[in-house]
């Protein structure tokens, strides 16, 4: 689908006249981390879901004419104050999921995304109220300094180049699923098996050479949002795991604490992930906060 001059790949579930919950995925990863069960569990509940992949992931727009990122050109330009070049901004990433919503004819959806994802959503809902009904942010951040940092642990895994996994099938799905086990809750079980089948399927469908790092690049340079979360006025949910390794607990709180009225839910034992176990439990607090706004807009 074309979409802010590029080309965004999506699959739509349910009743196109439904009321839509559009799914923004997280870093470096695709639109099927939102699994087809979890899609089902909130079509179930009489909506549209709409799922992509944000630019260069998967089967959308591959930006590999911008090379690897030089995350020490980035931290140099950081430090000494300088805009860095950028192939694009998580802005840019907002306006990508408006130009979808946009190309399918849907003027307002529920908002829900997922680490970066839930960033991009957060930028959605305070840059363009109209647009958006309902606001669910998922172990994200707003990008306040003050923070606590992830763990040393999980963040070596993360930046760890990959095997090529066409050079090295079982060392890329290997790498993979370390990092997957290291960011898991501990209450919830681990599936090896479905890990690693979602990572191959990811591979099948398209990988971008350096998306991974372009992304994350627009990550570290989108700055502190509180001021602009302090605009929200969508009905807003932020789902966070207590066990969160990558982005800690205390930033799920201080994005509830910086939009107005928005609900905290802290999940015991969940880490940076959503297990199948909770899938009804979060389609059920996803489905409450899209209520809300119906609510809202019958009372205004």
């Amino acid at each position: 689908m074309a979409a802010n001059g590029i080309t965004l790949a999506y699959d739509s579930i349910g009743d196109e006249a439904a009321e839509t919950i559009l799914l923004i995925a997280g870093l470096g990863t695709q639109m099927i981390r939102w699994t087809d069960p979890f899609c089902r569990e909130l079509e179930a509940r009489g909506y549209r879901v709409v799922r992509f992949d944000n630019r260069d992931t998967g089967r959308s727009t591959h930006f590999t004419e911008h090379g690897a990122m030089d995350f020490a050109a980035l931290a140099s330009a950081l430090t000494e104050g300088r805009r860095p070049d950028l192939a694009y901004t998580l802005d840019d990433m907002a306006s990508d999921a408006l130009g979808l919503l946009d190309a399918l004819s849907i003027h307002r959806a529920h908002i829900v995304g997922r680490s970066m994802g839930g960033m991009i959503a957060q930028i959605m809902a305070s840059e363009h109220p109209s647009r958006v009904l309902s606001l669910t942010s998922i172990m994200s951040a707003t990008g306040n300094p003050g923070m606590p940092s992830a763990k040393p642990d999980a963040m070596t895994l993360m930046m760890r180049p990959a095997p090529d996994p066409v050079l090295d099938k079982a060392g890329f799905l290997d790498h993979g699923v370390a990092f997957a086990r290291c960011i898991a809750g501990t209450a919830h079980p681990f599936d090896e098996e479905a890990c690693r089948a979602l990572l191959w399927e990811e591979v099948r469908r398209g990988r971008a050479p350096g998306g991974f790092g372009r992304q994350l690049a627009a990550v570290a340079v989108a700055g502190d949002r509180r001021s602009r979360l302090a605009a929200i006025t969508a009905p807003t949910l932020v789902v966070h795991g207590a066990d969160d390794p990558l982005i800690p607990a205390a930033c799920g709180e201080d994005t509830a604490a910086s939009i107005p009225g928005a609900e905290m839910m802290l999940i015991a034992g969940m880490g940076h992930d959503l297990p199948p176990s909770l899938y009804r439990t979060i389609a059920d607090a996803i489905e409450r906060t899209a209520r809300h706004s119906s609510i809202s807009a019958s009372e205004g």
